[in-house]
């Protein structure tokens, strides 16, 4: 089926509830009202996975009643009538049941679907310990390997082996444990998501004692995180019996350690977790990561497969997740500052490292009163601190070409000054004019020609100035390109902006070097309120190379005005570099992230007058020239840059480290794809 662009199904994303039900101890039937109160909302909801609590047809706490034959024939009873009644229903349905197999009761998960009883799963470890008796009832299941059961006039699969993947759906593909599972060494769901599985469900009647939620919680983050996979836990509330316990009701989901959602615990009635679950990547993730196929290797786990056909709604169903505008720059205050202190130490111990091991040059760094060298000058200056060395060994050169402004000019003098670096200015004019005129190029003949070469040779003498500054006083030239920078290919090759001794920046998107600036005047990190002051106009001041004349308008240079918005461009990095999607994907994100300013949360400190949309066909359109820069054009200018430390978790573009690419490349396969899903919206 063709799912339409709008669609979150269409773009690897599928819906999971996990369910919590106020239910009636030993009420089979009354039970499975309550399931299906609950399933015909995630129903209308789109739902494509739906997990309730362990033993949610009795009740966790029936204790020996769970023996009585009219309780069991009763959950027959009831799996059949969930069953018949799941046949116009979309969510996968995995409910919590006592089951009789051979001569044994089991705890078991049971999995129904669309009129189907496709498998019933018991539970591996029973707790017989504390609180917990299971061991008087149950019977272990790890041992039920390729095994059927009769439940009432159904029969199907049985045992811990089961994994249930849908066939429309790619990279869905379910499996569940109960409660205990999760508390041991290792888990069935670990064996589960080595063998396929990237939804692993836990129906758990775990009751509440002071710090088991987060004790769930850590569980749950934990194996998301190691199996690569999403984990979708519901625990058992109201209703249960409360001789000598209580119950909470928690349910959570967590994506690859992250905490996607969660429902308040002791809730008044039935609640229930739900969240768009990422299926790309986690597959990107697990292909990324060769170790987690190798493990695999060694335990060779084996289960049965048990497919069924979801069949999603063709609509736009919108996307339960949160999504970052700026990915790269967490919108929680606490987790920003955090980055921001790892980030800026990063830089400033690589580099230490890196003076040290060279025998101690002077730092040798052009300034413009930019974002970028305003924040490498930072870096330098608190390198320069922590190996106890003065200040005024900082060599910075502010270098006014054709277009510089006396605005960035004065911002770079009076920051290289409240620094404490030794500053001095080069008027590049001069030395320009001659290659200019040595070239024949028509400005040295007094004609407005502003071209690329025009723009090159400013750029390169500056830096040629940087080297031989260095060569005369014994110093290493500091690098101010970022990350954004160098996905793009905005720098001039060789004797240029692309090229230093050290490039501190050179792991550091645009978007989050801004936050850092802030981050290192809010925390004073060896500032004063002068240098303060510097750093803020800095940040309020217009990207620009200025290399260029203002225009007649007034207006001076914009890079952003030339090659798109820093905002699309480090999005769809982020997604390309760490995760590897589909160009329709990251436009289908963007435009959710970006489309209304006013929803969700931006990172703190992001001034209000800048909040700004974007729309479906200017994220087209960027993102367009995102693909054809990075994957035609850019990659000549990475495969030749100078160290600089890694920063972000989502990966850096050094040749030597997680970006390696022919510098000979095309752009066809991203263009046609996104081309396909958005036809009226793509360049030929």
């Amino acid at each position: 089926m063709s799912l339409p662009f709008e669609s979150a199904y269409r773009h690897g994303f599928a819906r999971i509830a996990a369910c919590t039900i106020p239910l009636t101890i030993a009420d089979p039937a009354a039970n499975a009202d309550a399931v299906l109160d609950t399933a015909r909302e995630c129903d209308a909801d789109a739902v494509a996975v739906a997990v309730f609590p362990e033993l949610c047809l009795t009740g966790y706490s029936i204790e020996d009643l769970v023996m009585q034959d009219a309780v069991l024939d009763a959950v027959e009873a009831a799996i059949e009538r969930l069953v018949e009644a799941s046949a116009d229903l979309l969510p996968l349905l995995v409910v919590g049941a006592p089951l009789r197999h051979r001569n044994r009761l089991y705890n078991c998960a049971v999995v129904i679907h669309r009129g189907e009883l496709l498998g019933v799963a018991p539970k591996s470890y029973l707790p017989t310990y504390r609180e917990f008796y299971e061991r008087r009832w149950y019977a272990p299941g790890d041992d039920q390997i390729g095994e059927d059961i009769r439940v009432g006039a159904l029969e199907a699969p049985f045992g811990p082996d089961l994994l249930f993947e849908a066939l429309d759906i790619p990279g869905l593909v379910v499996h569940a444990e109960v409660c205990e599972d999760v508390w041991v060494p290792i888990p069935p769901s670990a064996a589960a998501a080595l063998a396929g599985a990237t939804v692993l469900l836990n129906l758990s009647g775990s009751p509440i004692t002071i710090a088991r939620a987060e004790d769930r919680k850590d569980l749950c983050q934990s194996q998301s995180l190691r199996c690569l996979a999403a984990y979708a836990y519901a625990a058992a509330g109201m209703g249960e019996s409360t001789n000598d316990l209580s119950w909470d009701g928690q349910t959570m989901i967590y994506e690859g350690g992250n905490l996607l959602a969660e429902t308040e615990r002791f809730p008044d009635g039935p609640r229930r977790s739900v969240a768009d679950v990422d299926l790309d990547r986690l597959r990107q993730d697990r292909l990324r990561q060769g170790t987690f196929d190798d493990n695999r290797r060694t335990y060779d786990p084996q289960f049965r497969t048990v497919h069924f056909e979801l069949d999603p709604p063709a609509a736009d169903v919108g996307l339960r997740r949160t999504l970052d505008r700026f990915p790269f720059v967490p919108d929680d205050p606490a987790r920003l500052a955090q980055d921001c202190y790892e980030a800026f130490n990063i830089q400033v111990s690589g580099l230490v490292q890196r003076m040290q091991a060279i025998g101690g040059p002077k730092p040798v760094i052009g300034v413009s009163g930019g974002l970028d060298s305003t924040h490498a000058l930072l870096v330098v200056a608190r390198a320069m601190d922590r190996m106890g060395r003065p200040r005024g060994d900082i060599l910075a050169y502010t270098m006014p070409g054709f277009a510089t402004s006396e605005h960035t000019k004065s911002n770079a003098i009076a920051l290289a000054e409240s620094v404490g670096a030794t500053i001095e200015t080069i008027d590049i004019r001069p030395a320009a004019t001659e290659i200019l005129h040595g070239i024949g190029h028509a400005f040295a003949g007094g004609e407005p020609v502003y071209d690329v070469t025009f723009e090159n040779v400013q750029a390169g003498i500056r830096t040629d100035f940087l080297f031989r500054l260095a060569n005369q006083h014994g110093g290493m030239v500091i690098g101010t390109s970022d990350l954004s920078e160098l996905a793009l290919g905005w720098a001039t090759y060789g004797v240029g902006d692309h090229m230093s001794h050290y490039a501190v920046n050179a792991g550091v998107p645009k978007t989050l070097i801004q936050h850092v600036i802030r981050w290192v005047i809010s925390h004073r990190e060896g500032v004063d309120d002068a240098e303060a002051a510097v750093l803020q106009s800095v940040l309020d001041t217009e990207i620009s190379p200025e290399l260029v004349p203002m225009t007649q308008d007034g207006r001076m240079q914009s890079t952003e005005d030339r090659i798109g918005p820093y905002a699309l461009h480090d999005f769809a990095l982020y997604h390309v570099l760490r995760f590897g999607f589909r160009p329709s994907k990251i436009a289908y994100l963007a435009a959710a992230a970006w489309g209304d300013p006013q929803a969700g949360a931006w990172p703190p400190g992001f001034p209000d007058e800048d909040r700004y949309a974007y729309d479906l066909p200017t994220v087209a359109k960027w993102l367009q020239v995102f693909l054809r820069r990075y994957f035609a054009f850019a990659q000549f200018k990475r495969s030749a840059i100078p160290n600089g430390p890694k920063v972000s978790p989502a990966g850096s573009l050094s040749p030597r480290g997680d970006w390696r690419a022919p510098s000979d490349g095309n752009a066809n396969a991203w263009i046609a794809e996104l081309k396909a899903a958005l036809p009226e919206l793509v360049e030929e």
